[in-house]
């Protein structure tokens, strides 16, 4: 209530009345605020005349402060009295009825808290904040009502009451205007599905504005991408059906004609460019449909390869010229030397786990520095590298002068923490699993955190891993590694092992492509529960503990283009290490690994090419440990179970133990591939096979009664270079709990005495 009490005088009405001053002011009805604090937004002072403008400014003001319900200035003789009736104060918030949104969620979304001036104003606005949250998940039938306890002291606890009601979801999506792509067609580009029953992990059934306009751009860019170079989406319209329960989309297009691209041209103006190198840059291709995200990857493609040839401001305009009688366009890029512009400020949004330092430190790009597209290429495949962000994206916006820009880079940060599981069978072990917790992010500072746990009848396993990146504010990596494992290699090598140990990491960047890490590792071992009667005489000859002491180095070259789901690019690998720094086990070994990812078709179809190989080498006399040999087969060699490709010795009671090779070398060849089901299912098919040969043991045949050899016919080494070869096929599924792989492999070629299994599946990435 505002009120302003008519200022007269005793006669009523008197000139002179209005023309006294005021002698005092008074306030009243105040609890908490202080009279000084409720004087200073006044406009009337004591000793002004009473000026009834200036009071009804005061009231107007006072009110607007959001501290008082109630204000009202009136005289009392030469008084000015000032009675204000003070808003509550919030004791407590509550929500009422709600289940599908947590008390902690509505809590961040309200602005009425504990100990803040309540206004019925912030309770609607509040109100409608809920409503506008549950509608963006999907439920518009939603009820919000603010509900008022009064308490003593003036304080009110408020309650929010919520009738969510039912989900509302999208009942199906419409087109009109669209003939090239039929309705099914378009709907599969949209982020916004249809409710089925079979998308239950999924809220993209639900209705969401925001969601729908980027939807209109989807599938804009589906036309633009298939030659429709004038294609318009008039509107993209959302209506409740007439029970209210679900909404139907209309979306409405005009196609226009589809373009075929007739000529294609780079002009390098005056510049002194090679031409040739710049074709190769070029992706849209004389006689293709015409395809707007291929003219725009040129024109990336093309201002990077000007960047490398010295014109780092090079400037590339497309000028596309359409022939509408035929439904032909041309395509010239025109190049040309850009303005000169300088970083002026580099901002860094949407991270709000991880700290920019991190973010910036990846970027070798500074303030004050020349713009170079090369360094934000490169900046921009670092941060991929890093696998924290969803989406990178670099934007230029003009700075204080126009040789000056602001480089933005905005993120959209991904889950970093996750738990992997995996389970197999095999003829040897049965089931196995483990279970591995890693965050790659810790605390938002890009540190890695890995636990692994393995248990099975078989094994039993702790492995912990902890990585700073940059090492005291340095460009070097360094590292810890701890574990202890215990291993019933009883029916696969007849004999129980123990290791504990640990290891310290370090290593730096050569270049943009090529590390350099280095590792000494100190482990105590021991080979135990050989049962004399069974094993073969390399196992028994094993027995005992050991101490190893090793120094390895690891050098990596890799230009893939995602570290968790590479379409293209190479990454190779050489490992080396040498034992015997102080310990009792003395060896040198040498592997190589090397990756090669292609696109097949676009980045649905990727061709995977696959080599492994490896030596080990016993320095002196001694022979090399049984449990640091090569021991390959499960995920290393799939058709093959574990350990089961390879030397083998039979044992004592006639049957075989596998005693690892000194050398190996295996390959794969995998093409993953869609499988025809929904993009939203996550679900991509996967024909491989794997071959190589695993061989070179130390052991050579021993003869009944010789060297604990007991069984009759004598204890024969199988150790030969015998070429094997599986085949297989599986599924891979990006589930909403992390890739789950299942294959199916059989083994074409093998040795007589390989141990096999068919069938494998596992929860986690395997690359």
């Amino acid at each position: 209530m505002l009120a302003v009490a008519p200022f007269a005088g005793p006669s009523g009405s008197s000139p002179q009345a209005y023309a006294q001053t005021v002698g005092q002011i008074v306030v009243e009805g105040n609890q908490r605020v202080e009279p000084d604090t409720v004087l200073s937004y006044l406009q009337i002072n004591r000793g002004d005349p009473f000026d009834p403008v200036a009071i009804d400014e005061s009231v107007k003001t006072l009110f607007q402060t959001g501290l008082f319900s109630d204000v009202q200035i009136f005289r009392r003789g030469s008084t000015l009295i000032v009675r204000v009736e003070e808003n509550p104060i919030v004791n407590r918030v509550n929500f009422e009825g709600n289940s599908e949104i947590n008390d902690d969620d509505l809590a961040k979304e309200v602005e009425l808290r504990e100990r803040i001036v309540f206004t019925r104003a912030k309770a609607q606005s509040d109100t409608r904040r809920i409503l506008a949250l549950y509608q963006r998940t999907g439920f518009y039938s939603v009820r919000v009502a603010p509900k008022i306890i009064r308490l003593p002291q003036n304080r009110v606890d408020l309650v929010f009451e919520i009738t969510e009601g039912s989900e509302t979801k999208v009942g199906s999506i419409e087109f009109t205007g669209n003939e090239a792509f039929s309705d099914g067609d378009l709907r599969g580009v949209m982020v916004t599905k249809e409710a089925a029953w079979w998308r239950f992990f999924t809220k993209s059934t639900t209705y969401d504005p925001d969601r729908l306009e980027y939807d209109k751009e989807l599938v804009r860019r589906h036309y633009l991408k298939n030659g429709f170079a004038d294609v318009k989406v008039l509107s993209a319209d959302a209506r409740l059906a007439d029970g209210g329960d679900e909404f139907i989309i209309t979306m409405t297009v005009e196609e226009g004609p589809r373009y075929r691209i007739a000529d294609v041209a780079v002009n390098i103006g005056e510049t002194n460019l090679d031409p040739d190198k710049l074709k190769n840059g070029v992706k849209t291709g004389v006689g293709d449909d015409y395809d707007a995200s291929k003219v725009d990857k040129t024109v990336e493609n093309l201002t990077l390869e000007a960047a490398k040839q010295g014109f780092v401001f090079a400037k590339v305009e497309p000028d596309i010229q359409r022939n509408e009688a035929d439904a032909s366009l041309n395509i010239v890029y025109n190049l040309s030397e850009g303005t000169r512009s300088y970083i002026e400020r580099i901002d860094i949004v949407g991270n709000t786990r991880t700290l920019d330092e991190v973010i910036r430190r990846e970027l070798r790009l500074f303030e004050g520095d020349a713009y170079n597209r090369v360094l934000v290429d490169r900046a921009r495949r670092r941060l991929t590298a890093l696998d924290f962000f969803e989406k990178i994206d670099f934007r230029e916006d003009p700075g204080s002068a126009p040789d000056k820009i602001v480089l933005v880079v905005e993120v959209v940060e991904k889950s970093t923490g996750s738990i992997s599981f995996s389970a197999g069978y095999s003829s040897t072990e049965a089931i196995v699993g483990s279970v591995e917790l890693t965050e790659r992010n810790l605390l938002g500072r890009g540190q890695f955190l890995k636990l692994n746990t393995t248990a099975s009848f078989k094994r039993q396993s702790v492995d912990f891993s902890f990585t700073e990146p940059y090492f005291l504010g340095m460009p070097i990596s360094a590292g810890i590694d701890l574990f202890a494992t215990l291993t019933d290699n009883t029916s696969i090598s007849s004999y129980k092992s123990e290791q504990i140990g640990g290891a310290l990491r370090a290593g730096f960047r050569l270049d943009e492509y090529s590390t350099l890490n280095f590792k000494y590792a100190l482990a105590y071992r021991k080979i135990k529960g050989i049962d004399v009667t069974e094993a073969s005489p390399a196992i028994i000859a094993s027995e005992g503990s050991t101490i190893k002491s090793a120094f390895g180095t690891t050098y990596t070259w890799d230009d893939l283009d995602s570290p968790t789901k590479p379409t293209t690019g190479f990454r190779g690998q050489i490992d080396s290490e040498i034992a015997g720094l102080g310990g009792d086990v003395y060896y040198g070994r040498l592997e190589g690994h090397a990756f090669y990812f292609l696109p097949v078709y676009e980045e649905d179809v990727v061709l995977k090419l696959e080599a492994n190989a490896g030596h080990i080498e016993g320095f002196g006399s001694d022979n090399v440990p049984i449990q640091d040999r090569f021991y390959k087969g499960a995920d290393s060699f799939r058709g093959f179970a574990k350990s089961g490709v390879g030397p083998r010795q039979i044992g004592n009671d006639g049957g075989t133990d596998a005693i690892g090779g000194q050398t190996y070398a295996i390959g794969t060849v995998e093409l993953t591939f869609p499988v025809g089901l929904p993009d939203e299912w996550g679900i991509e098919g996967a024909a491989f096979t794997d071959f190589g040969t695993v061989f070179n043991a130390p052991e050579d045949t021993v003869a009944a009664g010789v060297a604990g050899c007991t069984f009759a016919t004598g204890c024969t080494v199988f150790d030969t270079t015998d070429f094997r070869l599986a085949v297989g096929a599986g599924l891979i599924w990006q589930s909403p709990f992390g890739p789950l792989r299942v294959d199916a492999s059989y083994p074409l070629l093998k040795a007589k005495y390989d141990e096999t299994e068919w069938f494998r599946f596992s929860i986690g990435t395997r690359f």
